[in-house]
């Protein structure tokens, strides 16, 4: 099973902002919406642009590029041009650190 590896302070975003980080090798952004932290691969399913870069309303992403949209929550692409969901990552709070973990390999 794949290890958590703290990303962020729990107090390091505000409601409605994110950030990237890289774990292991992996860009994953990481959200947080309404006091909860999401995390989801940082890639359009379309054509590959970075989606953290798009914005947000609500818990959706638009993607910078053509505008699909993606649950922050679910990773569940919402409008084409994507078809393909973007993969979403476990996220949980230890000890004031944000932690998530590449649960694709497990």
């Amino acid at each position: 099973m794949s290890e958590w590896i703290n990303v962020a302070g729990e107090n390091a975003l505000a409601d409605g902002e994110n950030m990237v980080v890289d774990v292991d090798g992996t860009e994953i952004a990481v959200f947080k919406i309404e006091g909860n932290f999401y995390a989801i691969e940082d890639v359009c399913t379309h054509d590959g642009a970075e989606i953290a870069s798009g914005v947000l309303e609500g818990d959706e992403i638009i993607c910078p590029r053509h505008g699909a949209r993606f649950c922050v929550r679910t990773g569940e692409v919402k409008s084409p041009p994507a078809y393909e969901n973007i993969h979403s990552f476990p996220v949980r709070i230890e000890k004031g650190k944000v932690q998530v973990r590449d649960d694709r390999w497990d």
